[in-house]
């Protein structure tokens, strides 16, 4: 199902928690039922599928922005990330040794606790609870959907028994009846079949020109994962305006329409909404780093509100044009940065905002310009 929803979706899909839900899913297949013990075969696989997700993230990072070399790349990480969050411009804000600080705990994190997922117990629980903090740590400083969520549930996979009844006390471990031998047969062949499948992945971790967030199998069974090996020094962000006049003029009213989580008004300080995924509002971030991300669907966006379309609608904060549909909408391009300590205090809002340029001219219903 999973899948089938991948290749529905496409762009809208094309996030790389997806494809690790997919991976996950059909890995809990074998994980056994409630009669039925999970098989180390199963678990070790999930091991696995950690230490791809997180040396796999660390690698493209050490290849890709020089910032994550020299320790510089959350100076800016947290203002441009895709989907701020209630703390993000805390963490902005925080002074540079730290910024330092996070940014060597998170090469450690990935490049060298993965390896330890591996070794015997107890230090393989404890390479998982360093895995469970770094992604707390994520889910504190932004917004990135599942991805934290679902990394932590695999973490705690790793914990032996010792280990999770220190995290809760008095818990007992269920007594489970052997598994039947057709069942230990079609996990030996998942499991084949995912050694055999891994085979490019575990390429692509040692390639120069390594690949991240990608399937090499339609099913999305074995996949690479990665993600910030560019870090962006400035944010931009696409404000859609629409106005009800039928020719517009430089005394028309533009009204702006809000997102639910993007920055939009510099006054409303940014929501959590993780791991809830606002696929509207990552992929405007997206628009704003370049106009070929927005080809095809920002024009179709554009013509939905022109339509006063209700399902679209419903993806935003709100509608600016209650009673009827704007005749002309507009895309403008700000740069967006957060305000100071003093600012804030000053005038209450977390972002300043300035017009770049104009990102689409106005359109009516009838006609459409291309993103420029």
């Amino acid at each position: 199902l999973q899948v089938s929803i991948l290749n529905v979706g496409q762009t809208w899909y094309g996030f790389g928690w997806e494809s690790l839900l997919a991976e996950v899913g059909f890995l809990a297949i074998f994980a056994g039922n409630s009669r039925t013990g999970p098989p180390v075969l199963v678990m070790w696989l999930l091991r696995w599928l950690i230490f791809r997700l997180e040396f796999g993230a660390g690698l493209i990072k050490m290849r890709g922005d020089r910032c994550w070399r020299d320790l510089t790349c959350l100076r800016y990480h947290h203002e441009t990330q895709p989907m701020p969050g209630p703390l993000s411009w805390f963490f902005h804000h925080l002074p540079d040794r730290l910024h330092r600080a996070e940014a060597l705990g998170n090469h450690f994190a990935q490049l060298v606790v993965p390896f330890a997922l591996f070794a015997p117990q107890p230090v393989a629980s404890v390479a998982a609870a360093i895995v469970i903090v770094t992604q707390l740590w994520l889910v504190a400083s932004g917004n990135f959907a599942w991805l934290n969520w679902l990394t932590i549930v695999l973490a705690v996979s790793v914990f032996d028994d010792r280990t999770a009844r220190l995290v809760l006390p008095g818990l007992t471990g269920p007594r489970f009846a052997p598994a039947p031998g057709w069942y230990e047969g079609l996990v030996l062949a998942a499991a084949a079949l995912v050694v055999v499948l891994s085979w490019q992945p575990a390429r692509n971790l040692v390639s120069r020109d390594q690949l991240m967030n990608s399937s090499f199998d339609p099913l999305h069974l074995v996949n690479t994962y990665g993600a910030f090996g560019g870090i962006t020094r400035r944010r931009y962000e696409i404000v859609i305006e629409g106005t009800a006049d039928p020719v517009p003029t430089e005394a028309s009213e533009w009204r702006e329409y809000q997102f639910r989580g993007k920055p939009g008004e510099p006054h409303r300080r940014p929501r959590q909404f993780a791991p809830y995924h606002l696929r509207l509002d990552w992929l405007m971030w997206f628009a704003a780093l370049s106009p070929r991300y927005a080809e095809p669907w920002l024009p179709r966006f554009l013509q939905a509100l022109l339509a006063g379309e209700e399902p679209v609608l419903r993806l935003l904060r709100g509608n600016p044009f209650p009673d009827a549909p704007p005749r002309h909408v507009r895309a403008q391009l700000y740069r967006y940065r957060y305000t100071s300590w003093r600012e804030l205090r000053a005038t209450g809002a977390w972002w300043q905002r300035s017009f770049q340029r104009e990102y689409v001219a106005p359109v009516t219903l009838r006609a459409q310009n291309r993103v420029t």
